[in-house]
């Protein structure tokens, strides 16, 4: 499976995808405000990743109006937020195969760059 779950209105994933350009040409692009996940999607993701808290992301502007910086939350926590509420996914996250990338970090995205140069 190769695919890409994003958020068409954030620029960084624009930026990241318009970089990337033909060698993500292959991936079903998912873009998760207006196809909302699954619970199913989001299990595969922590599966290929290893924790729910992996997927998470702190900078949603929600994170901190939600209060959830002083919860103690748990993996089953972080599922159901990322499902209610796309934002809280760190992305973009692309899966090639068996291999997942989580995120904006550039070292992500040259190891992504890196695996899609080389595949053939």
């Amino acid at each position: 499976m190769k695919k890409v779950y994003y958020l068409s209105t954030c620029t960084t994933c624009k930026r990241i995808m318009d970089e990337l350009g033909d060698l993500i040409s292959g991936f079903e692009k998912q873009d998760i405000k207006t196809d909302q996940m699954t619970f199913e999607q989001i299990d595969e993701m922590k599966n290929r990743n290893g924790s729910y808290e992996s997927l998470f992301s702190r900078k949603a502007m929600k994170y901190r109006s939600m209060g959830l910086g002083d919860k103690n939350l748990s993996e089953d926590d972080y599922r159901k937020l990322i499902r209610e509420e796309y934002t809280f996914l760190k992305r973009p996250v692309f899966i090639d195969e068996d291999q997942i990338f989580v995120g904006n970090s550039k070292k992500t995205i040259e190891e992504l760059k890196n695996i899609l140069n080389n595949s053939d």
